[in-house]
């Protein structure tokens, strides 16, 4: 990544507006549009997952007590916004492993939009960024959606993925049980992994080479919200992630990435590893185009 540090919200610029959401200087407002966050709605999620792993051998890692209590924890706060949530359990390496599945009610489930991360850390480290930051932000998402109480037009359904740091395995799991319609049904798959690296100048954006028009749609959304706060962005094929378990299954992929931090799966991974304005403004990136491709579909 960029050597030089992220610009701070300091001096008034399209860039720092678009840091939390905020339509840039000069542009024309999108009314009604999707709700912004800050900070101060984010980062409790990554102290809380802190927490989790500080009292858990320091990591949340796949089939440890950390790793069951990070789902426990965000199935609580979803069951409290009112999703329909559901765990799916499977077996990696000894150990069961766990997705947690939410739902939002109503949309056309013919036409899903799916958001997802992985929740597990590797057992060196907490996995503050990687990825408690993704996550993080696919949560606060889906609860300002909730508090919005939208009417979507297509159906929208939040993901969190386990045992991604062995090898893809949670999200491996969940595509091979789709049916072949299931599979069909998913207009888009939106996948972020480490969302808050620190020193971040470029957001690094999912191109599905297969160019579906599910994936363009998307794709193009993110592209467009970064270009409104002229945040730069650099096309990737993917993110290493578990995008690649749903792209291998032909279902449009889209998403992005800070890149990777110098604390890589590493104890130094924790709450400082984060950059509070860089994971911010990934929130609302995700909240934008979730909002746009499920919740704006109905007024259309």
């Amino acid at each position: 990544m960029a050597s030089r540090p992220f610009l701070r919200c300091v001096t008034v610029g399209a860039l720092c507006a678009g840091l939390f959401g905020a339509a840039p200087v000069g542009a024309s407002p999108r009314l009604p549009g999707p709700p912004v966050v800050t900070a101060q709605r984010v980062m409790p999620y990554l102290k809380d997952l802190q927490s989790i792993a500080d009292r858990n051998g320091g990591n949340r890692a796949h089939g440890t007590s950390g790793y069951r209590e990070s789902v426990t924890y965000v199935k609580r706060v979803l069951d409290r916004a009112g999703y329909r949530t559901a765990l799916q359990p499977f077996p990696h390496d000894g150990a069961t492993g766990y997705n947690l599945i939410a739902d939002w009610p109503g949309g056309d489930t013919r036409e899903t939009v799916l958001v997802g991360a992985h929740l597990d850390s590797v057992p060196a480290g907490p996995g503050i960024n990687d990825n408690g930051s993704g996550s993080a932000a696919v949560l606060a998402t889906a609860v300002a959606v909730a508090e919005a109480h939208p009417h979507t037009g297509r159906h929208l359904r939040f993901a969190w993925w386990g045992a991604e740091e062995g090898g893809l395995f949670g999200s491996a799991h969940y595509v091979n049980a789709l049916s072949p319609d299931q599979r069909s049904s998913v207009r888009a798959y939106l996948n972020f992994d480490q969302a808050g690296s620190r020193n971040t100048t470029t957001w690094l954006v999912t191109h599905d080479p297969a160019e579906s028009e599910g994936a363009l749609e998307a794709t193009e959304a993110f592209e467009r919200y970064f270009a409104a706060r002229s945040i730069p962005t650099f096309d990737i094929g993917d993110t290493g992630s578990d995008d690649r378990s749903f792209a291998a299954a032909g279902i449009p992929v889209a998403g992005f990435t800070t890149g990777i931090s110098d604390c890589i799966h590493s104890a130094c991974d924790d709450i400082h590893n984060v950059d509070p304005a860089v994971q911010t403004a990934s929130t609302n990136a995700v909240l934008d185009v979730t909002w746009q491709l499920a919740v704006a579909k109905a007024r259309r």
